[in-house]
């Protein structure tokens, strides 16, 4: 007996409009939203990563 496992990939799916028919941008990181955002962490990788 074969058995196969079938991957499904999750589908993010449309992104949500305002109610004048603008899209959405609360999902994004823009230029002017940087700031308030930082950047990764400096990190160190273990032997044999």
């Amino acid at each position: 007996m074969k058995t196969v496992l079938k991957i499904k990939a999750i589908k993010p799916g449309p992104k949500p409009k305002k109610p004048d028919g603008t899209p959405d941008r609360r999902r994004r990181v823009n230029p002017e939203t940087k700031p308030k955002h930082p950047g990764l962490k400096p990190h160190e990788h273990k032997p044999g990563d």
